[in-house]
């Protein structure tokens, strides 16, 4: 232990008073320099750079019983102690991060919201009559990951999604969008979306009313007003492909 304390600091103090003032001869210590590392000092670095990886994907918040884990995930046949010590060598302390979930930024304009045509009868006789959506958020070593899905009432199949590393209005209908493209024609379909902190759009209630329409404009028309918190709007649209098309406002849910 003090031959190891005067080689890490060889930079900051001399050596010969280093081992006068710890007891050692200087000898003594470069003869212990020039020794061969032994084998458990090889392997306890080769764990040290393992617990390392493991300690910096989990964006430094693992604590030893994790590394741990992960290390025994590898086939590594260690002891708790011995991480503890390795982590403590190598000055691995967890940071006690508290995950904050993403606010509700939604903003819910009255003359938006869209009557609850769906009345929680989540009941359909056949595929593309009922589509039911949400919103989520999944944390993630890099921070929150966002989602949205589209599911068939039917099948219960996810017929459409969308993901992304930001918080963006963009990104729901984006997974309205593939669930119109993979479905080819529904002719009358009720869509029941969630609203709340994405434009209105999250996990209470907004709802998409659809029906068919005979005209030649083409894919989905999503007009976002503003940035991330402000209501969206959807305008009559009609696919091409499909003549499905989609009409709707924002519909808050009373929240008790």
């Amino acid at each position: 232990m003090k031959y190891g304390f005067i080689a890490r600091h060889r930079s900051v103090w001399p050596t010969r008073t280093m081992c006068r003032v710890l007891a050692v001869s200087h000898s003594g210590f470069y003869e212990w320099m020039d020794r061969a590392p032994s084998q458990r000092s090889q392997d306890d670095a080769r764990l040290t750079r393992l617990i390392r990886e493991s300690f910096e994907l989990s964006d430094r918040t693992y604590g030893s019983p994790r590394v741990w884990h992960d290390l025994r995930a590898l086939g590594e046949s260690c002891g708790m102690n011995r991480v503890i010590r390795l982590m403590h060598l190598a000055k691995l302390q967890a940071r006690h991060k508290r995950r904050r979930l993403p606010g509700d930024t939604g903003s819910r304009l009255e003359n938006h919201i869209a009557p609850n045509h769906l009345q929680r009868d989540f009941q359909a006789s056949g595929p593309n009559q009922k589509w039911v959506a949400d919103f989520t958020y999944i944390w993630t070593a890099e921070g929150w990951l966002y989602a949205a899905a589209v599911m068939d009432l039917y099948s219960r199949r996810i017929v459409g999604w969308s993901m992304s590393d930001t918080m963006q209005a963009k990104m729901v209908s984006d997974a309205l969008l593939m669930a119109l493209w993979r479905r080819g024609k529904p002719s009358a379909l009720m869509h029941h979306s969630d609203q709340g902190s994405q434009g209105g759009f999250n996990r209470s209630s907004q709802h998409l009313q659809s029906w068919r329409c005979y005209g030649k404009t083409s894919g989905l028309d999503a007009r976002v007003n503003g940035a991330i918190g402000d209501a969206i709007t959807w305008r009559a649209i009609a696919s091409a492909r499909s003549g499905a098309a989609v009409l709707a406002a924002d519909r808050e849910r009373n929240h008790e």
